[in-house]
């Protein structure tokens, strides 16, 4: 089966960050910094609840460079980041900051 674009971008994220990908239940990277949550152009919305509940900086990434505007748009008033598929950093995550 071939690998997902989805699958591709978490792989290669989690590979960045140090840490696996998750393909189980939860955020799809768990890293000793930040979590991420990987998602595509139709589940944007979803991964704000993916993110609840952790204390470090969280970020969601879409799957699809044209919809990173939809993602920064979407969280622009949230503690939550937004990245580039390769994992830039587009909108800086405040959640977990030291003040």
């Amino acid at each position: 089966m071939a690998e997902s674009k989805h699958d591709k971008v978490a792989g290669k994220l989690a590979k960045q960050e140090g840490t696996e990908y998750n393909r189980g239940q939860g955020a799809d990277i768990r890293g000793p910094k930040r979590i991420i949550e990987v998602e595509s152009t139709r589940t944007i919305g979803e991964a704000g609840r993916q993110l609840q509940g952790h204390q470090k900086p969280v970020y969601v990434v879409p799957t699809d460079k044209k919809a990173i505007p939809d993602a920064v748009k979407r969280y622009k008033k949230t503690t939550i980041g937004v990245m580039t598929p390769s994992g830039k950093v587009v909108k800086r995550s405040t959640r977990g900051r030291k003040k």
